[in-house]
């Protein structure tokens, strides 16, 4: 029997370690059909936060729900290095041990983050057994294992020999402070205040000038030329001519470049190449040397005189205030968009650099002409394949070398001019790249990597059959996993793509530390138990729709778990016992056959929150709230465990604990509900005409108990026994009594009421009320009656209103006025 009170850390404790020795995660054991789930990485940076939970939770859902339709489930764990934002962590433990990471030697350097990577990456499994994840952990991979680093190398190497990829001299994105390059999905635009300067450049041996905006003055350091739009009238007779950097003094061309908007600011551009990527395209054209004059820390360089070793922030003030007398001839404050880390939120510097990339133009139409076959990577909603189709459409050749030691280091040797493309060193005397890869160009490969590629990909699992993910990451990775799966593999690396939205706090704002309106799940699953966190994260929202927390309805989901959990008390009061079906046993039967047919349909769309709502109505309206009561007139014991059992089975995707307890007291045939068939629609459960009948009943019932409600009938009343207008009340005499407390009369000398439905009538005896409280009463709701007519009498009466509102509205107001009119009548009457 089922402990009284239910108890989710009593349920929750020990069930996960049992599954796991059961072997009931392994793929391959149970099942013929493959369905694979590779789940989305999770840095090994620290705890899996709210939207982990939410995105995990969704495929173990699918998971355990294609297990248990006879499938061979295979969901895929792994871990992300995630080089950027890991070796800050690292970096950061280090400096508090008193150690300066950039003075150690890289191996040594490496051995702590190894530590690090498996010090988090236990976390991480313990949290995912905390939220029941069915993980087939004997296939778990990690980006920097053995077989993906093989599956990185060989990546690049082919990239290389078909000149997808190579290594050039490019304005990069750089954060500062991480000293490392960024790929364009990882700067974060934000609108910042900020000034527009207008400097003074002086022509060579003149005292005439032209007028340059910029919002970057501390650059002038690299400035080597000034552009104007050769159609530009203004500035014809200048192009050739010489111009004085200011503070420097260095003698800069004029050029005309058709980039240059001639209506745009002075119509003027002064040209930095080595700090700005169409400054380094305008100077490629004009054969203009690139300086470069800000260091990969953000500090100014020998360029920038006695500025040299001062912050780029910094020396843009003190250098405004030195040029203020002859150069500057105006401050104007803009609000503008100035790109940031994604990891380090240091604003990114645009910087010269030799990098490697990816060249991007034959791989993005390799995915825009996949995306127009019949066998497309679908997109749920279909509404996000825009996204990739739009990014693909306009994307820029990737930069993938990053200036770290955490990652996967560029196969790349070097030795004089000559550059070899090998794992191993060539020979004696070349130096290896110091660099590593993105890692996104890591997590690009997963589908099929984690799968045994290049060596043995297993093609049973591949393509997968679904990645869940949420939206924002659909142009950082799940457009990456397209091109290089069909260009290595010819095959999509997916058949469904599930998005979800983000997390947002419940006055609908991005959770943060700034805010402070992070959730912790662990937090939550200490309150309120796993299974309700998960209903709640999985039925709050539509595929694509952000997702707001709010602790009431999680709380109202362990409400929901109590309440099936006191129904299954009931339930396994008795044994079970073979009886005849009642009209009770009939409609719930072919109810919970719906809801089956229902349920199913909504699972294979992914649509949870339907689901949610389907499985809530059958359970508490349906099963609790009246086939549980209408046992209280005839008990059929099997009837009730049998769809206690369905509804234990539909929602054990969503509450794997709750659902495994109840059912193991069962007396179930299998040994764990994991493992047991999920319910399918049947023919031997449809009953269609008794379920019509007691809909009626249920009407019935419904409208008898509204009339006692607003009529004030006390506890004992009877029902008119007519032989003519209630032939449903007479022939189902005992559900009516028990359940509505009354008893059957042919006749009655009390008050009578007459209660219509569907095919007839009742009429429902009580004696009334004689206390002034009643007169009161009407007094009260004769007075709003009033009110209520006279405003509508006045809109009514508004000959504007009349013509121009709706006239289905129009015509709803007088309806309301003409029944409002009867009730005060009425009321009117009553109190005479």
């Amino acid at each position: 029997m089922l402990e009284k009170k239910y108890d989710h850390k009593l349920v929750e404790e020990s069930k996960y370690s049992k599954w796991l020795e059961a072997g009931y995660f392994k793929s391959g054991v149970r099942g013929s059909e493959p369905f694979c789930i590779v789940i989305p990485p999770p840095n090994v940076t620290g705890r899996l936060h709210l939207g982990h939970a939410w995105d995990t939770t969704l495929q173990d859902i699918i998971i355990r729900y294609k297990r248990m339709d006879g499938f061979d489930a295979l969901w895929v764990p792994g871990m992300d290095h995630a080089g950027i934002a890991t070796q800050a962590k690292v970096d950061g433990k280090l400096r508090e041990e008193g150690l300066e990471p950039r003075s150690m030697d890289r191996e040594d350097w490496l051995k702590h983050a190894w530590s690090w990577k498996e010090e988090y990456a236990k976390n991480i499994r313990e949290q995912w057994g905390v939220m029941g994840h069915s993980l087939d952990y004997s296939k778990e991979r990690f980006t920097l294992d053995e077989g993906l680093s093989k599956a990185v190398s060989t990546i690049f190497m082919k990239l290389y020999e078909r000149g997808l990829i190579y290594r050039g001299e490019r304005i990069i994105n750089w954060d500062p402070a991480a000293k490392t390059a960024l790929s364009n999905e990882e700067v974060i635009y934000k609108e910042v205040k900020g000034n527009l300067y207008h400097i003074k450049y002086y022509f060579e041996n003149s005292d005439e000038y032209i007028t340059i905006a910029t919002t970057r003055p501390e650059t002038i350091f690299g400035d080597v030329g000034v552009a104007v739009n050769p159609d530009d009238e203004r500035y014809k007779n200048i192009v050739g001519k010489k111009v004085l950097v200011p503070f420097i003094n260095r003698v800069v061309p004029i050029v005309a470049d058709d980039y240059v908007e001639a209506d745009f600011g002075t119509g003027m551009l002064k040209v930095t190449p080595a700090h700005d990527q169409n400054d380094f395209e305008v100077g490629r054209r004009h054969n203009l040397e690139n300086l470069l004059c800000i260091n990969d820390d953000g500090a100014m360089n020998d360029l920038a005189a006695d500025f040299s070793g001062m912050d780029r922030f910094e020396c843009r003030e003190k250098l405004v205030e030195m040029i203020k007398d002859k150069h500057l001839e105006k401050i104007e404050e803009i609000t503008h968009s100035i790109g940031h880390s994604e990891r380090s939120n240091a604003i990114v510097e645009p910087f010269l650099s030799k990098q490697w990339f990816v060249k991007m133009d034959h791989l993005a139409q390799q995915v825009l002409d996949f995306q127009n076959t019949e066998d497309k990577v679908n997109f749920v909603p279909k509404r996000f394949e825009k996204t990739l189709t739009q990014w693909m459409e306009n994307v820029h050749d990737w930069c993938i070398s990053r200036q770290l030691w955490w990652g996967h280091r560029i196969p790349a040797w070097y030795k004089g001019d000559d550059v070899v493309v090998s794992v191993e060193c060539p020979g004696e005397g070349y130096v290896q790249d110091e660099d590593v890869l993105d890692t996104w160009f890591s997590s690009a490969l997963w589908p099929y990597s984690t799968l045994g590629w290049p060596d043995n990909l297993d093609e049973k699992y591949f393509p997968n059959n679904c990645l869940v993910t949420g939206y924002d990451i659909i142009f950082f990775w799940v457009s990456r996993m397209i091109f290089t799966s069909l260009e290595f593999t010819e095959k999509k690396p997916f058949n469904d793509v599930l998005i979800h939205g983000l997390i947002r706090d419940k006055q609908g704002r991005k959770m943060s530390k700034s805010l402070g309106n992070g959730v912790d799940p662990m937090d939550v699953i200490e309150e309120y138990g796993t299974d309700s966190l998960r209903f709640f994260l999985a039925t709050s929202s539509a595929p694509g729709q952000d997702l707001r927390y709010d602790e009431e309805k999680v709380a109202a989901t362990w409400n929901f778990i109590n309440k099936i959990w006191n129904a299954s008390r009931f339930v396994l009061l008795e044994e079970s016992e073979e009886k005849e079906l009642s009209i009770s046993d009939k409609w719930i039967l072919h109810k919970m056959n719906l809801t089956i047919e229902k349920v199913r349909k909504h699972m294979e769309k992914y649509e949870f929150n339907i689901v949610g709502t389907e499985l809530n109505n059958f359970i508490w309206n349906d099963f609790c709230d009246w086939y549980i009561e209408l046992s209280k007139v005839e008990r059929n014991n099997k009837i009730l465990r049998l769809v206690l059992t369905n509804i234990l089975k539909m929602l054990h995707p969503f509450m794997p604990y709750v659902t495994e307890e109840i059912y193991q007291k069962l007396d179930s045939d299998t040994e764990s509900i994991m493992i047991s068939e999920y319910p399918k629609k049947t023919k031997e459960f449809a009953f269609p005409k008794e379920y019509l009948e007691l809909e009626e009943i249920k009407d019935v019932i419904v409208k008898i108990r509204n009339i006692k409600s607003e009529l004030e009938i006390p506890k004992g009343f009877g029902i008119i026994n007519n032989l003519e207008n209630s032939e449903i009340i007479n022939k189902n005499k005992e559900i009516f009594e028990k359940l509505l407390k009354c008893e059957m009369v042919n006749e009655s000398n009390l008050d009578k009421c007459e209660v219509t439905f569907g095919r007839g009538s009742v009429v429902v005896c009580y004696e009334a009320e004689e206390d002034n409280n009643k007169i009161e009463k009407l007094v009260q709701e004769k007075e709003k009656l009033e009110q209520s007519i006279s405003k509508r009498e006045k809109l009514l009466a508004n000959e504007k209103y009349v013509a121009n509102a709706p006239k289905e509205i129009v015509e709803m107001d007088r309806e309301k006025l003409k029944i409002e009119k009867q009730k005060l009548a009425d009321i009117i009457k009553e109190i005479k």
